[in-house]
């Protein structure tokens, strides 16, 4: 049946989101935000810490940042919340000029980011490449483990074989039933355990108060002056920065999950609205969460915005409504879960022997430079700035040996002909001045460029000398084959280089 003769009713039901339409969708997104807000809680918390805040203020950015991410965000299922990446970055602020900066530069990044989205800065990611990609998901998974690590030193014997059994709830429960998330059930049954059986563990609660109480708007407690405006400035725009990279990775990561297309743009945009809002309730401000994200899309199945704006309402309520009983869930459980997300997280594939075997040298190089940087700084945004810059040095190193230059002596020998091919650039076209015979030959000499793409000005200055060292000779140059945008950028800019025309 064709749209045109869709009934009112049949066509308000088509513009249904799937959660509406769909039961089994509607369970799964509904305890999947369920699952995500338990585990959100105490990163929320040890992030507040980081930052030098209170624990509430934590808990009232993931909530603010979830719920508005949901609404505005260009990636469905990927959340959004208080991270430690922002954390590090707003700590030194906050500790020299205090909460109210902390806040005003939340806002401001947030500015900051809807401009550089409407900009166009998602474009940017097409020139990331698939190995900076893998090594970036795979540092991602050894910092996710890394930050389990201080939850299972120090602690009591029983934190161990607590962990034990969630791992093996959440491998083998999936066998019997996939309708409740296994990482849900894993969370409920080893509180159970640890309640009825009175154990004494590291729990929720003992990572700091919950808030009882949601967040009231307001403007942040600074001077409206210049002289602000310039001490949250720098601040402000590094937030922007390394948010927008962690939020547009992560987005481009579960677009591969899922196997949809994403608008980076709109998701940029959407990252500076959740910021602003979160600033004016008071919040610590974020951007996409890389470990919660993958326990709501790879690990619970969620694939609408529903769990998203979920995990985030949930939040809240568990927080000011059953704080005590949340206060009560053990920290093994939720460590059991982020390690089976870890291991899910990393691309095996990628360290396989027989993968390793048959990649190149310098994509392994570029992949390794990348997690190497981002454990060695915990910074996921330094890790995939220095992997793409290395990823360009290897391309760069490779292409500059593609430039060939052939010689064709003329059969009458009144003229010599060097044929040129590959791509002209900095890198290839810095030996190109030592390819050419000045002193013998003939008095003509003729340049083929038909097999050759002239990119920037090194290469004119290039050919410019060329010719500059047969004019001394007294040798005549004579360039042909020049498609079409190298034409342009060649009559633009030969003998305007050197200051000696």
């Amino acid at each position: 049946m064709s749209s045109s003769v869709l009934s009112p009713a049949a066509r308000l039901r088509g513009l249904k989101p799937d959660w509406l339409r769909d039961p089994k969708v509607w369970r799964t997104e509904v305890l999947a935000g369920l699952v995500v807000a338990l585990a959100l809680i105490p990163e929320a918390i040890s992030f507040s810490i980081i930052a030098g805040v209170d624990p509430a203020i934590g808990l009232f950015a993931s909530f603010t940042m979830a719920v508005t991410i949901a609404v505005v965000g260009g990636r469905r299922a990927m959340i959004s919340a208080a991270t430690g990446a922002v954390a590090l970055v707003i700590a030194p602020l906050n500790r020299d000029h205090g909460f109210g900066y902390l806040v005003a530069a939340v806002i401001l990044a947030g500015v900051f980011q809807i401009v550089l989205g409407a900009l166009g800065v998602a474009k940017l990611m097409r020139f990331v490449p698939r190995s900076v990609m893998v090594g970036f998901v795979n540092s991602l998974a050894i910092l996710i483990f890394m930050a389990q690590v201080p939850e299972m030193t120090g602690v009591p014997w029983p934190v161990y074989p607590l962990i034990a059994a969630g791992l093996a709830l959440m491998v083998f429960f999936p066998k019997v039933t996939t309708m409740v998330p296994a990482p849900l059930v894993s969370i409920v049954i080893l509180t159970v355990i640890t309640l009825a059986a009175g154990i004494a563990v590291p729990t929720v609660g003992d990572q700091g108060e919950l808030p009882s109480s949601l967040p009231v708007p307001g403007l942040p407690e600074v001077p409206f002056t210049l002289d602000t405006l310039t001490t949250i400035a720098p601040y402000a725009l590094a937030m922007a920065l390394v948010g927008l990279m962690e939020s547009l990775m992560t987005a481009k990561l579960v677009d591969d999950i899922t196997d949809t297309r994403s608008s980076k743009t709109r998701e940029s945009v959407g990252q500076g609205v959740a910021n602003i809002v979160t600033g004016f309730f008071g919040g610590m401000g974020g951007c996409a969460m890389i470990g919660q994200t993958m326990i709501n899309v790879r690990v619970s199945g969620a694939r609408t915005r529903l769990s998203t704006f979920l995990a985030g309402a949930f939040l809240m309520v568990l927080c000011v409504v059953f704080g005590p009983v949340v206060s009560d869930i053990p920290m093994a459980a939720l460590v059991a879960v982020m390690v089976m997300v870890s291991v899910a997280t990393f691309d095996w594939h990628s360290i396989a022997p027989k993968t390793l075997r048959r990649m190149p040298a310098g994509e392994i190089t570029v992949m390794v430079v990348t997690v190497a940087c981002v454990v060695a700084t915990h910074n996921l945004a330094v890790g995939v700035v220095v992997g793409s810059i290395t990823a360009m040095v290897v391309f760069a190193k490779r292409v500059a040996h593609l430039a060939e230059v052939t010689a064709v002596a003329d059969p009458d020998g009144t003229k010599v002909v060097y044929r040129v091919t590959g791509e002209l650039f900095f890198a290839s076209s810095n030996d190109l001045v030592g390819r050419f015979d000045y002193a013998t030959g003939p008095d003509k000499v003729v340049i083929d460029l038909s097999a050759a793409h002239i990119w920037d000005a090194s290469s004119v200055a290039a050919l410019d000398a060329v010719e500059t060292k047969y004019a001394q000779r007294g040798k005549t140059v004579e360039i042909i084959g020049l498609n079409e945008p190298s034409a342009r950028i060649h009559e633009t800019l030969s003998g305007e280089l050197t200051g000696s025309h």
